[in-house]
């Protein structure tokens, strides 16, 4: 099947699960057809359809309920329970229980493609070690979340210099156009988020991300105690991996992944009525490995971002054992042969996109 094929079966079947938003849509186009990296981002139904045909030895492997959609961009920073800055994985939109190997060549994949594009300087050999290093690390041991208060000094200080600035963040959420139309159930998802009942808030339609894109997304403002507080909901759908494997449940399963992996969760996001529902602020940032100088500093980021998918990857059943004894019986070159095919089917699927757009 043709990636435009795919793409308009993927889009029919999406707009089955959410009320899409065309107009996003045509902007979604036109972003994977700019360069490979926003082509991978935003087009993780394609991974999921070529993924079993190029690798099909690893879509064999020890499953785990798995990101699913992992690259360097999926991780950010938020605030737990207590206060604390913390790290990891941001983004669950696409959860499914998959072998543990897809979200390891993903990473690896994203990686090297934003290398093609002189975004970061590594060699294939290079990213694929450093991923099964960091890998290994943190199944062997049994997971440790990215607390950025007394361990991890050097990945808090990179979070605390790419915080949004509070005032340019109030910016850009005033700058929001006002929603109309508000139905009951998203006005009841993002009252059940705000901080007391009863208070006055306004409604604004947001726009961001790119596998995202055409799904709703309404920001709840509300003025209390001497400050602002913004709520966003986004309309949920399930994996992208239902799409490809008809009858498969259509559970969302990201509260699933978010109760389950090794991590100090973020109190302000939760799904309820098929809306993923979570607290849009300043101190909830990315940190991009792009602006990182240099290639130590880059492949310790990258480091992390493996460690941390063994965090997710061990909230799994006898996750940690099943895989390391797995890990064992591979050859040493795995991940480089599996990144580098898939990095090929995606490029070739990106020059196909982009032809039109020439």
């Amino acid at each position: 099947m043709r990636i435009e094929t795919a793409t308009r079966e993927f889009e029919n079947w999406l707009s089955g699960c959410v009320p899409l938003v065309r107009s996003q849509l045509t902007l979604k186009h036109k972003h994977m057809a700019e360069d490979p990296v926003q082509f991978l981002r935003a087009t993780f139904y394609r991974w999921a359809q070529v993924w079993p045909e190029v690798c099909p030895d690893l879509a064999k492997w020890p499953t785990v309920l798995a990101v699913g959609d992992l690259h360097i961009a999926s991780f950010g920073t938020w605030r737990d329970a207590a206060g604390r800055l913390i790290w990891g994985v941001d983004d669950f939109d696409e959860a499914f229980p998959l072998p543990y190997a897809n979200d390891l060549v993903r990473l690896g994949v994203s990686a090297i493609l934003d290398a093609t594009e002189g975004y970061i300087g590594v060699g294939i050999g290079n990213v694929c070690d450093v991923i099964l290093d960091g890998y290994r690390e943190g199944l062997a041991a049994g997971g440790q979340p990215f607390v950025l208060e007394e361990n991890h000094k050097w990945l808090r200080r990179i979070a605390l210099s790419r915080l949004d600035i509070p005032f340019d963040f109030w910016k850009k959420m005033d700058a929001m156009p006002a929603a109309r139309n508000i139905t009951p159930e998203v006005r009841g998802a993002l009252e059940s988020m705000l901080p007391a009942p009863g208070l006055a808030y306004r409604v604004t339609r947001r726009i961001a991300g790119d596998g995202s894109l055409g799904h709703p997304r309404f920001v709840a403002i509300v003025d209390w105690r001497g400050g602002r507080i913004a709520i966003e909901a986004k309309a949920a759908a399930p994996s992208a991996c239902v799409w490809t494997k008809p009858g498969a449940g259509e559970k969302i399963l990201y509260q699933d992944i978010l109760s389950r992996a090794v991590r100090c969760p973020d109190p302000f996001v939760a799904v309820r009525h098929n809306w993923l529902l979570r607290r849009l602020a300043p101190d909830s940032s990315p940190i991009d490995i792009e602006t990182m100088q240099g290639g130590h500093a880059q492949d310790r980021l990258l480091h992390a971002m493996s460690f941390e998918a063994a965090n997710i990857h061990l909230g799994s059943p006898r996750a940690q054992k099943r895989i390391l004894d797995d890990l064992k019986k591979r050859p040493a070159k795995w991940l480089r042969g599996a990144v580098k095919d898939m990095a090929k089917a995606t490029m070739n699927d990106w020059k196909e996109w982009r032809k039109p757009y020439r």
